[in-house]
């Protein structure tokens, strides 16, 4: 069972405390920086595990009324639509509500008061660090240009109760990772299919369901790759299962010939 850490009581809470009841996930995101992207990021992944434990999600966006920019670039980091935040009684059937926002920053914070009761989830900011006319970087006023899912797997790298600071040589690195990912998953994809062995199975799930800990789920991708003792096929799907979670597209390059 996914459990997440209320950052208003820095206890652990269950994600979805009612079998099978409507869990509301609502992103609050006061400004479409980089860092209201990252509060977004953080709620789809959210979202994600949810669905991945069976649980029905509900998901709401709270952001200022001009939110187009953030909208868009939210689609090319692959996160699906939040519908707006409409005032009024919870859904038939609400039984936890979690709200995703941006962790404040200093004394003067206001956050706590615009945040309606229900588990808070605290995400802290980006820094960007793109030189002033680097037009590819996401700091940059417009669209994310360039590589988005270098830039979902930049965001997701490290943990989100952690400062991040972005720039051009991270998310270089970022991309190197996805390209070198994806072609291992389309050669892998060309040897007999194999289950995912249930330790890795177990400590992908472990790493997801403690606190959404998304660096940890990577770090088990990373032991994958050079098993001694995980066949091809078996890495496959695993990469394949993780990326249910990870909205990574690492399956994207099967078939394409040389990978990209």
């Amino acid at each position: 069972m996914l459990r997440i850490t209320d950052a208003r009581t820095g206890q652990p809470a269950d994600a979805a405390p009612a079998r099978r009841g409507l869990t509301r996930v609502e992103a609050h995101v006061p400004r479409a920086d980089t860092t209201g992207l990252r509060v977004l990021l953080v709620a789809d992944i959210l979202v994600r595990a949810l669905e991945l434990n069976g649980t029905p999600v509900w998901t709401v966006l709270t952001a200022p009324e001009e939110h187009t920019e953030l909208r868009e670039r939210a689609s090319a980091l692959g996160i699906r639509p939040f519908e707006d935040h409409r005032a009024g009684e919870p859904a038939l059937g609400e039984a936890q509500v979690l709200h995703v926002v941006a962790a404040s920053e200093g004394p003067d914070g206001d956050e706590d008061d615009e945040v309606p009761d229900g588990v808070r989830v605290e995400v802290a900011a980006v820094h960007d660090e793109f030189p002033a006319d680097d037009a590819s970087g996401p700091a940059h006023e417009g669209s994310v240009e360039g590589n988005p899912s270098a830039l979902r797997l930049a965001l997701l790298a490290r943990p989100r109760s952690e400062p991040l600071r972005l720039g051009p040589a991270a998310l270089a690195d970022a991309e190197k990772v996805l390209s070198h990912w994806r072609g291992s998953v389309a050669t892998w994809a060309t040897h007999p299919s194999g289950p995912i062995p249930d330790p890795v199975r177990q400590q992908l799930r472990a790493a997801w369901e403690d606190d959404l800990d998304v660096p940890a789920v990577l770090d088990v991708l990373r032991r994958v790759a050079t098993s001694q003792t995980v066949p091809d096929g078996a890495r496959f799907e695993t990469y394949a299962y993780a990326d249910r979670l990870l909205g990574l597209e690492l399956t994207r390059d099967i078939g394409r010939g040389t990978p990209s």
